[in-house]
C-alpha cells in the first residue's frame, strides 16, 4: 500500500460548513482522533484534552502566519465580472493569483477602489490555473486586501464570515490565502493549560498559498521562515529526547525545508518540498493536523508519519465516527 492508496468518498454530512462557534461550540470544543503512529490505535478525544496527552518538556512548533483577505471581486474589461484570489507574494507588486475562470496573459483586470491587476503569465502553461500578476492597489496590500478583500471561501462553506473567523491565535504575520487551520482550535485557556503542563512552544512562519483540492496537485512553493530561536529550541528537544510536534503540514514543511545536517537551521526563502515515506522525517516526531480530501498529496506527508495501513485505518475510524472535515472541522494527533 503508498499513501496514495488511502482514497475515500467523503459524504458531504462531513463537510464542516460553518465555524464551531456557529455550531454551538468553543474552537477548543472540537473533536479529536489521537493515533498511535505505530499501531494505528485511534482513540476519540475532544480537543480541549491536548494538554493532558502532551508530555513534559514537548515541544510545540506552530505557524504564526495571519490569514489575508484575499479574495478580490475583479471586473474584465468587457465589464464581466471574475473573482481572483491572490495566493503568494513573489515581489512587491508581483504576485502569483488565481483567477477563478479562463484568463489570457497581458489581460487587464480592473480591482475594487482604483486598483488593478495585470495578468502576466501562467506558473505552468500546461495546468494554467495559477498565474503571475501585477498588483497595482492605492495603498500598503495588507490594508488594502482588508478595505476591500474577503477570506477565500470554498463550496463547502455555507456563507462569507469575516476574516476574525480564519484567524489562529498565533497569528502575527500577515501573507496566508489560506488558513493554517490546524492551530485554530488554539485558545487562551489551551496556551494556559500547555503551560502549566511543561510544554514548550515555538513558531514558524510558511504563508500558505491557495490549495486546489479539486486537482489532488502537489503544494505550489511557498515563502517559509524559522528563526534561530526556533532552530535551537527545536535541536535542544531532539538531542534531549523530548518530543517536536508540528501544529499542521506547513509547519513540518517549513522544518524539513530548514534541515540540513542533521539539525534544523535558521533559514528563510521558498520551499516546493513535498514530504513523503521515501524521503522520510528529520526534524518532527508528530503532528496535529485535520483530516485531508481523498488522494490529497498530504496524505503522503501523513504516511511519513505512521504506516499508511495504520493511516487508513484512523482515516476510517473518522469516517464512521462522523469526524469533520475542512479548516472549520475536526483535528487529527498523530503521535
Amino acid at each position: 500500500m503508498t499513501a496514495l492508496d488511502i482514497s475515500f468518498e467523503l459524504p458531504e454530512h462531513l463537510e464542516a460548513r460553518r465555524p464551531p462557534e456557529l455550531r454551538g461550540l468553543p474552537r477548543d470544543g472540537v473533536r479529536m482522533l489521537v493515533s498511535d503512529r505505530r499501531t494505528g490505535a485511534a482513540e476519540h478525544r475532544l480537543f480541549v484534552e491536548l494538554p493532558s496527552l502532551l508530555q513534559p518538556g514537548d515541544l510545540l512548533v506552530v505557524n504564526d502566519s495571519a490569514t489575508l483577505p484575499a479574495a478580490l471581486e475583479a471586473t474584465r474589461a468587457d465589464g464581466r465580472p471574475l473573482a481572483l484570489h491572490l495566493s503568494s507574494r513573489v515581489a512587491s507588486t508581483l504576485w502569483i493569483v488565481e483567477p477563478r475562470g479562463p484568463a489570457a496573459a497581458g489581460e487587464q483586470l480592473v480591482l475594487p477602489d482604483s486598483g488593478s491587476a495585470t495578468l502576466v503569465a501562467p506558473l505552468d502553461d500546461d495546468a494554467p490555473r495559477l498565474w503571475y500578476a501585477r498588483i497595482d492597489v492605492p495603498e500598503p496590500i495588507v490594508e488594502y486586501l482588508h478595505h476591500n478583500g474577503s477570506a477565500i471561501r470554498y463550496k463547502y462553506v455555507d456563507a462569507p464570515y469575516p476574516i476574525g473567523y480564519y484567524q489562529t491565535i498565533f497569528a502575527r504575520t500577515p501573507g496566508s490565502a489560506e488558513m493554517p487551520s490546524a492551530g485554530r482550535p488554539f485558545a487562551r485557556r489551551t496556551l494556559d493549560a500547555l503551560s502549566r503542563r511543561g510544554v514548550r512552544i515555538a513558531s514558524v512562519t510558511l504563508h500558505a498559498g491557495v490549495s486546489s483540492p479539486e486537482a489532488h496537485e502537489p503544494p505550489q512553493a511557498e515563502p517559509f521562515a524559522v528563526t534561530p530561536a526556533t532552530a535551537l529550541a527545536v535541536n535542544a528537544a531532539r538531542r534531549e529526547g523530548r518530543r517536536v510536534i508540528a501544529i499542521g503540514t506547513t509547519v513540518v514543511r517549513a522544518l524539513e525545508s530548514a534541515a540540513a545536517g542533521g539539525e534544523v537551521v535558521a533559514s528563510n526563502g521558498w520551499t516546493d518540498l513535498v514530504v513523503t515515506p521515501e524521503r522520510g522525517l528529520r526534524t518532527v516526531d508528530g503532528i496535529l493536523t485535520g483530516f485531508h480530501e481523498p488522494r490529497a498529496s498530504h496524505l503522503q506527508m501523513l504516511a511519513a508519519f505512521a504506516p499508511p495501513a495504520a493511516l487508513d485505518r484512523a482515516y476510517r475510524v473518522a469516517l464512521d465516527g462522523d469526524y469533520l472535515w475542512h479548516e472549520f472541522g475536526d483535528v487529527h494527533l498523530i503521535v
